[in-house]
């Protein structure tokens, strides 16, 4: 017999427990998205929580390895959880929907797992949902995405945000540019990923280059604001890639100015999101009070061709947990809970009626508990109130 049964009731490291009152909540925002996909054409996808590790760490073995949950399984072949989504669906499109027309537009809301140090807002298991948009290279496909993300925003509640929009090929074409090594382009990415301004002065103090090109390089995270952004951009894009990437992004403005959502946008030249995938647009979405965003995505043009389907693709996905930290900062929260509406009780030799008066409020789609045993009408009062139902119906 054990001795200590308390470790029976923890949890592992970076998971949680949902409450009935969490569980409501988030269980709605999951069906105002859902809903919304599918109103702009978005068809649900589900795919296995396991995945072979190789088939998820393509091309970016070295760094995604340590934020993996690995296993084997009995042919001693290395299984991980799936750690995003993006990759799974390129997966599955590539192995089961070949013959689909293009383009395709696809959506999930799953369960992803990061073992990483968790604090507010980042749980090592946590939800996500999100779209794909594949076989579109056009602006009009990123516009889409990004208004699309808005909208997700503000169906859910949330009123106050701000999108912040960037361009890796940007930052890709002055590295290039300014011909530095790959070993020095990789270092220039992670301290641009991890806003850490000081690593990226210290990498431009030391690297052999012009002062005008470290004074450039330094400033990158800077340039954010609104579209005049763009225009001192463009000044310092005196190569064709970063060029046609600050024309690229002007693009996108003006078809989300024609979505009228202008007014959520601001560039970020210094975004370039976490994965290595990303090819072009990249964006983040944040909300006052919280510190890592809320959504991000961006185009992703190469990633399919891993899997033999060349494909140009874009795509976003939001964290379900830091979108309801964010509503409950706005006071947006207790909007999203059902309410409940009749609490049914009955006296002794009751029972029956009371089923059916039961019966008859759920088919009128009105919430509606039923008791589960015989109550005087104090009873039923108080274990009414308890439960924060609208209505007591006594059946005596």
């Amino acid at each position: 017999m054990l001795q200590n049964n308390d470790f029976l009731l923890e949890i592992p490291y970076g998971m949680r427990d949902f409450l009935p009152h969490d569980a409501a909540i988030k269980r709605n925002v999951e069906n105002v998205l859902a809903d919304l996909f599918q109103l702009w054409g978005y068809n649900e996808v589900i795919t296995p929580a396991v995945e072979y590790l190789d088939t998820l760490t393509m091309g970016n073995k070295d760094e995604l390895n340590k934020h993996m949950f690995k296993f084997f399984d009995k042919n001693n072949r290395t299984l991980t959880l799936r750690n995003e989504m993006t990759t799974s669906i390129a997966r599955l499109v590539a192995s089961r929907m070949q013959a689909e027309n293009l383009p395709l537009k696809l959506s999930y809301i799953c369960k992803v797992y990061r073992y990483e140090q968790a604090q507010t807002g980042r749980q090592c298991e946590f939800y996500q949902a999100g779209v794909e948009f594949m076989g579109n290279e056009q602006p009009s496909a990123d516009a889409e995405i990004i208004a699309l993300a808005i909208k997700s925003m503000q169906k859910s509640g949330l009123k106050n945000f701000q999108v912040c929009i960037g361009q890796v090929e940007f930052i890709n074409g002055l590295m290039q540019q300014w011909q530095l090594p790959n070993t020095v382009q990789t270092d220039i990415r992670m301290a641009l990923e991890k806003h850490d301004l000081v690593k990226l002065e210290q990498i431009a103090d030391v690297i052999d280059l012009a002062a005008e090109a470290k004074k450039i390089l330094k400033k990158l995270p800077l340039l954010h604001g609104k579209e005049e952004i763009l225009q001192q951009a463009a000044q310092i894009a005196d190569n064709d890639k970063s060029r046609k990437a600050i024309e690229n992004l002007t693009n996108i403005y003006q078809m989300l100015t024609e979505y009228g959502l202008a007014e959520y946008i601001v560039f970020d030249l210094g975004v370039i999101r976490d994965f290595s995938y990303y090819t072009g647009m990249v964006f983040e979405i944040y909300a006052p009070g919280l510190g890592c965003p809320l959504c991000g995505g961006g185009r992703y043009d190469n990633l399919l061709a891993n899997f033999g389907k060349a494909c140009p693709a874009t795509g976003f996905a939001l964290g379900l947990e830091r979108l309801m930290l964010a509503l409950e900062k706005q006071g947006d929260l207790e909007e999203l809970i059902n309410t409940k509406d009749n609490y049914v009780a009955y006296a002794d030799g009751k029972l029956a009626e009371a089923i059916d008066k039961a019966m008859l409020l759920r088919s009128a789609g009105e919430i509606t508990e039923l008791a589960d045993r015989p109550q005087t009408l104090l009873q039923a009062e108080e274990y009414c109130n308890d439960k924060g139902y609208v209505n007591l119906v006594y059946l005596q």
